[in-house]
């Protein structure tokens, strides 16, 4: 049995959460501006010395969702703008999701401290499953989620913050939850974003674009799939695009959320149809690639590890929820959030799967790319740097 103090013996790699992650890229941009950020536990100079940005006038965040620093390298024959412009490569947090890295970005602080524990988490006041995504499920996103906004505490500060995102994410909860501050605009391209992030950049303030579509592609069909590329060869014109019209004291950054592996043919397991993987087990949040389990009333959360380790194999680490908050894994844990982490936690390796068709739709089983675990592959992302 591999466990979450020794990750690497199974291919897996902790997250940087000292070092240069996800969290850094809104304060780093802040303290370019000339803002001083006020939010405890936030050092912004440090986040934007690491990063090695230089002072703006204006800073555009475009957040790329799925689109790893591997998958990137893999495929920078398709992206002339990005692959010049990579500067460094960033850590996201656990689980790798795109509730868990937005909260990461929007607030510095890792699920540990933001309660943003995957794709679903378990409310621990119904004990049914909460969509940290769609919001279904899950109570008002303040109690939700109880760390500062970063854009939040910026236009308290006078700056001007506009977000850029697909219409029905305005007033979202996971927007409310993560990314509140500032005026929303909806755009119905990465074209119509491009083109409102430079109408915005005329006047001192920070952008932020948000961009689904090469996850999208991922989930649908695989990264390494002719539709995956063109999503990427599209983003890659378009910020080609913004980068070319923006003046002097515009610096724009480029990140992701998380990468993607392709799971069609590899070893999957359904909880649903595992008498040994269901046995004790009450319901199950996360998602196929990184699994929280919570226990029946009663049951030993030791022994349920033990039982999925044994049938799960070499395919995944598993521990008890203390084993993985001693790992560091989710950062600093505040007691609400407790709760919320399974008492028992599963990392899938190289690119299997556990899936409860109980719970989950035949759709999101049958998704081609999935993300969530801690290989390389799904954990670091790129951070490029234009002026």
């Amino acid at each position: 049995m591999t466990d979450p103090a020794h990750l690497a013996d199974a291919g897996l790699v902790a997250p940087d959460l000292g070092g240069s992650h996800l969290g850094q890229v809104i304060p780093a941009a802040l303290d370019a501006l000339g803002v001083t950020v006020g939010v405890p536990g936030i050092d912004a100079r440090a986040a934007r010395d690491a990063l090695g940005m230089p002072t703006a006038r204006h800073v555009i965040v475009v957040l790329l969702d799925g689109l790893g620093h591997y998958q990137l390298d893999a495929r920078k024959g398709h992206a002339p703008y990005l692959r010049g412009a990579e500067s460094a490569i960033l850590s996201a947090s656990f689980p790798t999701t795109t509730a868990t890295s937005l909260a990461l970005l929007g607030t510095g602080q890792a699920a540990g401290r933001t309660g943003m524990t995957g794709y679903t988490a378990r409310n621990p006041e119904t004990r049914e499953l909460a969509n940290l995504v769609t919001w279904e499920g899950a109570f008002e996103p303040d109690r939700w989620q109880r760390e500062p906004r970063l854009m939040g505490s910026a236009t308290k500060a006078g700056v001007e913050v506009t977000t850029l995102g697909k219409p029905r994410f305005d007033g979202s909860g996971l927007t409310r939850a993560v990314l509140e501050g500032g005026t929303f605009v909806g755009v119905k391209s990465i074209h119509d974003g491009v083109d409102a992030a430079m109408a915005a950049a005329k006047r001192p303030g920070m952008t932020y674009l948000y961009w689904s579509e090469i996850d999208a592609a991922g989930h649908a069909h695989g990264w390494q799939s002719d539709a995956w590329v063109a999503a990427l060869e599209e983003a890659d014109g378009q910020l080609a695009r913004l980068a070319s019209g923006l003046g002097n004291g515009t610096v724009l950054l480029v990140t992701a959320d998380h990468g993607m592996v392709d799971v069609v043919g590899e070893p999957r397991w359904d909880v649903a149809t595992n008498p040994a993987l269901a046995s004790g087990v009450e319901i199950i949040a996360g998602e196929p690639r990184a699994i929280h389990v919570h226990v029946d009333e009663g049951a030993n959360p030791s022994d349920v590890a033990a039982r999925w380790s044994e049938v799960l194999g070499e395919h995944a680490v598993v521990g008890t929820r203390n084993q993985w908050i001693a790992a560091g894994v989710f950062g600093p844990v505040a007691d609400h959030v407790l709760e919320r982490i399974g008492d028992v936690v599963v990392a899938m390796t190289g690119r299997s799967t556990v899936v409860d068709s109980r719970t989950q739709t035949p759709a999101s089983m049958a998704l081609v790319g999935m993300h969530g675990s801690l290989t390389p592959d799904e954990l670091y992302v790129p951070l490029l740097i234009g002026a």
